[in-house]
């Protein structure tokens, strides 16, 4: 089977967010922010826009989301919307957008 040309694929943007608050593990909350993204979207919304948490991209409170391009915003919206994790109050800022994974680790998971 033949592989896809590149001008059929779907493009693809990377999203650094940053969880500012209490401190929380994050590798034990990426469901729960999966989840709150499926509540915004929709499981019809979420499976078109092809969202995937990185989960080896995780610095300290910096992660990287990955999402087809036409639902950047609405997955940008669903991400502000998250309040709470693990029970702690917490606020998910969006630090950048990339349309490559290395200059959104480079660029924006810096500290």
């Amino acid at each position: 089977m033949k592989p896809l040309l590149p001008s059929l694929r779907e493009k693809k943007r990377y999203i650094v967010i940053e969880i500012i608050g209490n401190k929380i593990n994050v590798g034990k909350s990426e469901n729960q922010i999966y989840q709150s993204i499926i509540k915004f979207l929709g499981e019809l919304g979420v499976s078109r826009a092809n969202i995937k948490i990185i989960s080896d991209s995780w610095k300290g409170n910096k992660g990287i989301i990955k999402t087809n391009v036409k639902y950047v915003d609405e997955v940008k919206v669903a991400l502000g919307l998250i309040k709470k994790l693990e029970n702690k109050d917490i606020i998910v800022n969006v630090v950048g957008v990339s349309g490559i994974l290395k200059k959104a680790k480079s660029k924006f998971m810096e500290e």
